[in-house]
């Protein structure tokens, strides 16, 4: 294993494993093994009330039957409560964090420049939330896909939630967390997700974190324009051992997978899969149709 390339896959539980799950975690998966690097799993279990209590267990099942086998051990955010703190604990004494009892529409794109007028009640009863001082500012970084992707700190971002005002952690600190501390340096995942980039950047950059590589895959769509996901009742992926599952895959990313690969098997269909890998047939490409739309037009 390289120990310059460290790739995640971080779903969250709050259901089943669809085709986009799939597309987002084979591109990370092949990312990582083409460059001899290690590939891990994190859960990204940080809202009870969201999640199916069966879920976890069910993504881990569904990517050991495709072969997509990870490194070392799962990491599961719900344990990790007191690392997050610690970090919190940092941005406060460097006074990137501060209390905020304001809501969305309150704020309006307004920055309160690391200082929120609290009343005294929401300060005694500690009915609020953390923000992340942002700053001012156009800020941006070249996506290893989509080129440069740029945001205006104060417009498009805001001071944004690093511990929420009902008491879970943010995804934005938690991922910036577990990435600094599990030494990721290549994360490759779904477009929907470019717009959290800038965000963690400024965490990372605060808190002195190594900046890892993004790329950003595009999304699958329905024909209707929906983006295909849980929300929209995505069909839960099926175990299949045949290699089909993964050739389709591998066809929506791009990679023209051989036709005789087809009922080899998943271990063969990654074999071929990771030595053929070639992410920048993805460049530029912002959304393609989701599978069947795409699959009955190829």
């Amino acid at each position: 294993m390289s120990s310059s390339y460290i790739g995640r896959f971080a779903p969250s539980p709050t259901g089943p494993l669809h085709f986009g799950s799939l597309l987002a975690a084979l591109a990370s998966y092949l990312d990582a093994r083409s460059q001899n690097g290690q590939w891990l799993v994190r859960i990204e279990n940080l809202d009870p009330p969201r999640e199916d209590p069966n879920a976890a267990d069910q993504i881990l099942n569904i990517l050991d039957t495709y072969q997509l086998h990870w490194d070392g051990e799962v990491r599961y955010q719900s344990q990790r409560n007191q690392a997050y703190l610690e970090i919190l604990n940092r941005l406060k004494r460097s006074n990137h964090a501060f209390p905020c009892g304001c809501s969305r529409k309150q704020l309006a794109g307004q920055l309160h420049n690391g200082m929120c007028q609290l009343p005294e009640h929401l300060h005694q009863s500690g009915d609020y939330a953390w923000r992340f001082c942002v700053g001012r500012g156009q800020r941006s970084f070249i996506d290893g896909l989509q080129g440069e992707y740029r945001e205006s700190l104060e417009n498009d971002i805001g001071d944004f939630v690093v511990k929420r005002r009902d008491g879970p952690w943010s995804y934005q600190l938690a991922v910036v967390t577990d990435d600094a501390d599990q030494n990721v340096t290549h994360v490759v995942r779904g477009i929907d997700l470019i717009d959290s980039t800038i965000r963690q950047q400024c965490l990372q950059q605060a808190l002195d974190f190594p900046i890892p590589h993004y790329s950003h895959i595009p999304v699958a769509v329905e024909s209707n324009g929906q983006k295909l996901s849980k929300q929209n009742l995505a069909t839960a992926l099926q175990p299949d051992e045949s290699g089909n599952t993964l050739w389709d895959a591998l066809l929506w990313l791009r990679q023209s997978p051989p036709a005789d690969l087809r009922n080899s098997g998943n271990e063969a269909v990654l074999k071929w899969a990771i030595t053929h890998w070639q992410r920048q047939a993805l460049a530029g490409i912002k959304e393609n149709p989701a599978p069947l739309d795409f699959l009955r037009h190829n």
